[in-house]
């Protein structure tokens, strides 16, 4: 049985790769992340398959850039493939622009603090701010936020805190970096494992590499799902 609060990375080269993996799950995943690594391999195109063809939620990983009238023109043109959720960069321009560009639409915009992969010395190299990550994650988040964003992708370690804002009520909480315990971090560095990420208020976790490189896909995403409804993932209502 599926659970939807698991979404599965299609990291993969192209639409064959994506449709082969997606049909080796079979119905034990309901919702796929498309990134932009599979833009060039026919991405577009496996996120309308998937949604249309097989009934699958699809997250449309483009964290998206530009000037207000390019966001809200792209934005435009990607609702009309009926999609679930769409990522882009979490300043408050860029949001409003989104949210412009989505209206009539069904279609959710997740704003994007800070990367999983980064920590306080990428921060220094690329002349963000001084300051706690956590913080900066934080503060980023209730920005988007306020400018209107569905929601926002974090890291599981910032989750809590952000669950915690006024601007969140009612809002999506979407995070990668997550591993089951006793996989690769790889090249996140703020990680959670699945329980941690919904007990602290997650409502989707992104899960990649852990399923689709496991000798059995569909044993690693049953396993992650009963880690999400065991006793350690327990929140209180909120």
């Amino acid at each position: 049985m599926s659970d939807d609060r698991l979404i599965v990375a299609l990291d993969v080269p192209n639409i064959v790769a994506g449709l082969d993996l997606a049909g080796r799950l079979g119905k034990s995943v309901s919702f796929y992340k498309i990134g932009l690594g599979m833009l060039t391999g026919g991405g577009l195109a496996l996120a309308n398959e998937l949604k249309q063809e097989h009934g699958k939620r699809i997250f449309l990983d483009m964290k998206l850039f530009d000037i207000g009238a390019t966001i809200e023109a792209a934005v435009r043109g990607i609702a009309q493939y009926d999609l679930d959720l769409l990522t882009v960069h979490g300043d408050p321009q860029v949001v409003r622009a989104a949210m412009e560009g989505k209206a009539g639409s069904n279609l959710k915009i997740m704003a994007v603090t800070v990367l999983t992969s980064l920590d306080r010395a990428d921060l220094d190299a690329n002349l963000i701010r001084h300051g706690d990550l956590t913080e900066i994650t934080v503060e980023r988040a209730a920005r988007a936020l306020e400018a209107g964003a569905d929601g926002v992708i974090t890291s599981p370690q910032e989750a809590a805190l952000i669950r915690a804002l006024p601007q969140a009520a009612g809002k999506l909480i979407v995070t990668p970096g997550v591993r089951p315990f006793g996989t690769a971090a790889g090249d996140q560095k703020r990680i959670a494992t699945p329980a941690q990420a919904i007990a602290d208020g997650v409502d989707h976790i992104v899960v990649g590499r852990p399923i689709w490189q496991a000798k059995d896909p569909v044993a690693a995403a049953q396993a992650i799902i009963a880690e999400m409804a065991s006793p350690q993932a327990q929140t209180p209502n909120r």
